[in-house]
């Protein structure tokens, strides 16, 4: 892959990504909202140079997504959008268009999202653009995917979450389905968008050829729920709601204890003995009914009766502290004030303060560590159009052309300051 260069020099994106796995891979990223935006950003930290191709004006839909704000940013978009760079077309200008071709001639992926409508008139639909850059890695995102009798709908995790049967598992014993409380589906398609990309790219490297691509939150939600499906499929009763509780392991829940929640994850027959003995439930262990898994998760409500009735006796400092001497996995229930501050999340330098934000803005790391890249990279998301006029002439567009799509119309540019603390 060409590393991208204006005039031999190149960019400050491919020098701070020089040493990191994917420097040289040209991303152009068409994608708003939060799955696409998350893919192209796990592609940026390690080392692509990412082009956020947004609107002028209003830009990605999750610029509007506040509160909360910091300065006006969004917290959302900031979570989303480190180490990029921004142009700002108007694709519904020709020259707006033309510029995103120009783009497209010299990029190795292009991750978008948009309806099959837009793609059409743009003359970006899947296979058109493949015909014309036969190299491009084309990476559709979308609701449900580009085949099927619904694939037309539009999609949010809201709905990838309920369609895909999370829902219908989440939630209290007896109670209503509820969302699980994060943009699950969207991270994880953003993910599995990451990883098809960098393994599409290895054999871009090797044989210049492209590929189509094409994830969607449905099929991530449904790849969440593999074993659950299994298990249906396998002969087990159609799940519901079950709290914290797992539908095979006994015991494998929360419980409470006498000042909090804690939870306690028995996934063998020897930590079974280990948490009987440690807990003062020796008899347990001489129970035959309860020598294996299965005969625990038989006799659940019984045994989860007796723990919960010892639980309470004792706080849950001391618990957990006699769990991790016996080697039996615990955790507190912890909230987000706490897993900010927890040593094991702040050992892993897994929050990332966004540079010049003085810390009000925070992204998280990429949940993966090479130790080929010691030190994350962390550059702050970009402004609307900061990046408009370096792409434009690193495209080989000269003063007098870029002075020509500003004064039409179908290119914006925003000059902001250089930021204190960027890396």
């Amino acid at each position: 892959m060409a590393a991208g260069t204006r005039e031999g020099v190149p960019s400050n994106a491919e020098r701070s990504s020089s040493a990191r796995p994917l420097h040289g891979l040209r991303v152009v990223d068409m994608s708003t909202s939060y799955a696409g935006p998350t893919a192209s950003m796990y592609l940026a930290d390690l080392g692509a140079d990412v082009v956020k191709v947004e609107r002028p004006r209003t830009g990605d839909d999750a610029r509007a997504w506040r509160p909360p704000s910091v300065d006006g940013a969004s917290a959302w978009f900031a979570s989303a959008n480190r180490n990029k760079r921004s142009i700002a077309l108007d694709l519904r200008s020709e020259g707006g268009v033309a510029v995103l071709h120009r783009l497209l001639r010299r990029a190795d992926v292009l991750v978008e999202n948009l309806n099959p409508a837009k793609l059409q008139a743009l003359g970006l639909a899947p296979d058109e653009t493949r015909a014309r850059y036969p190299r491009l890695i084309y990476c559709a995102m979308s609701g449900v995917g580009l085949t099927g009798p619904d694939s037309a709908l539009p999609g949010y995790d809201l709905v990838a979450q309920a369609r895909s049967g999370l829902m219908s598992v989440t939630g209290p014993a007896g109670g209503p389905p509820q969302r699980v409380s994060t943009a699950l589906s969207d991270i994880v398609t953003g993910m599995a968008a990451a990883l098809a990309i960098s393994a599409a790219a290895v054999r871009q490297r090797t044989t210049g050829g492209g590929d189509l691509i094409d994830v969607s939150l449905l099929d991530s939600d449904v790849a969440l729920l593999a074993p659950r499906i299994a298990a249906y499929l396998a002969g087990e009763p159609e799940p519901a709601p079950c709290g914290g509780t797992d539908s095979v392991l006994a015991v494998y829940q929360a419980f409470s204890t006498a000042d909090r929640d804690i939870v306690i994850a028995i996934g063998n027959d020897v930590i079974w003995r280990r948490f009987c003995l440690a807990v003062g439930l020796p008899a347990l262990i001489d129970d035959d009914r309860l020598g294996d898994n299965a005969g625990r998760r038989a006799h659940r409500g019984e045994l989860v009766a007796t723990i919960s009735e010892l639980m309470v006796t004792r706080p849950a400092a001391e618990w957990l502290a006699v769990l991790r001497e016996a080697g039996v996995p615990a955790s507190l229930v912890q909230g987000l004030s706490e897993v900010a501050t927890d040593p094991q999340v702040v050992a892993r330098e897994a929050i990332l303060p966004v540079p010049g934000s003085g810390g009000a803005l925070n992204g998280v790391r990429s949940p993966f560590r090479l130790e080929s890249v010691p030190e994350p990279r962390n550059e702050r998301f970009p402004e609307l159009g900061e990046h408009t006029v370096e792409i434009l002439e690193e495209s080989g567009l000269d003063r007098a052309d870029i002075d020509r799509l500003r004064d039409s119309g179908a290119v914006s540019a925003q000059l902001t300051p250089a930021r204190e603390g960027a890396s």
